[in-house]
């Protein structure tokens, strides 16, 4: 299993944790789950459908990796992205991190999930009861050192 994927198939949390902690004998995984919601800005959602410039997208994952890692030595990262129909409930973005201290495993995770706001090329296109409507996704250049500071800032908040 990669540690970053942009995938069709339906996500699962424990191969994540598996991936970033396994046998290194960390003290800490910490993971989050994007869930799809079933409502946004009053409106009963009833499900979504992601796309993604892959090429591109995965190299912006492993690039969040590679930041991450920087910031906090020794943590392990890895993310996986579902495109396509999702309904609510189902997961949308896992994210796991292992480190040898809480603070840096939480840190991290915030920090990406900041970041692929940010940078990773996927849109959201969202159905609710009356119509659909697509959802602004990344606008920050990669290489913006404001945007990065922003996303280390919020996930140190």
């Amino acid at each position: 299993m990669q540690p970053v994927a942009i995938t069709n198939d339906l996500l699962k949390l424990e191969p994540l944790i598996q991936l970033v902690g396994g046998n290194a004998g960390y003290g800490a995984i910490a993971s989050f789950v994007g869930i799809v919601r079933n409502t946004n800005q009053g409106r009963m959602v009833t499900h979504l459908e992601y796309e993604a410039y892959e090429p591109l997208a995965v190299k912006a994952l492993e690039q969040i990796r590679q930041e991450a890692a920087e910031q906090w030595p020794g943590t392990e990262l890895a993310v996986h992205h579902r495109i396509g129909r999702l309904d609510i409930g189902e997961a949308s973005i896992i994210i796991a991190a292992g480190s040898a201290h809480r603070a840096h495993a939480f840190a991290a995770c915030r920090y990406v999930i900041e970041r692929v706001k940010q940078i990773v090329p996927i849109w959201k296109h969202e159905f609710f009861e009356g119509g659909e409507v697509w959802i602004e996704g990344a606008t920050a250049n990669p290489t913006d050192e404001t945007a990065r500071q922003e996303a280390f800032r919020r996930a140190c908040a």
